[in-house]
């Protein structure tokens, strides 16, 4: 019961656990693709607006799961992100929209004028 309470202040404690081996899995990378997994993180951090943690974490997840078999392959780096590496991220971030808030907002809006037109 303690724990719950817990959780709903600072967050969800599986969450964290994820967070801590995500970034330990970051750090076995070689240098240019941690610097690469760290630009990306931090564009997922500012661009992304992802809001639930566990999508988050699905996301960080992903990316390093893509990282990680890039580096094993020695596949370059501009063969994963392509010349244009915003235009990667935002797919990239497409795939976990469901977590944005900007989502919940849209629905929000449409649920406000759906019930306004009624």
């Amino acid at each position: 019961m303690a724990a719950e309470w817990i959780e709903k202040l600072t967050g969800s404690f599986e969450d964290k656990k994820r967070w801590r081996h995500y970034k330990a899995r970051k750090e076995l990378l070689p240098a240019n693709y941690r610097t690469t997994i760290d630009g990306l993180e931090r564009y997922f951090m500012y661009a992304g607006a992802i809001v639930k943690g566990d999508v988050l974490m699905a996301m960080f997840e992903d990316l390093i799961d893509l990282i990680e078999r890039a580096a094993a392959d020695a596949t370059p780096i501009r063969e994963i992100v392509g010349d244009d590496p915003v235009d990667f991220a935002e797919t990239f971030i497409a795939n976990y929209a469901n977590g944005q808030w900007m989502k919940k907002e849209r629905k929000r809006l449409t649920d406000t004028i759906d019930g306004a037109a009624d």
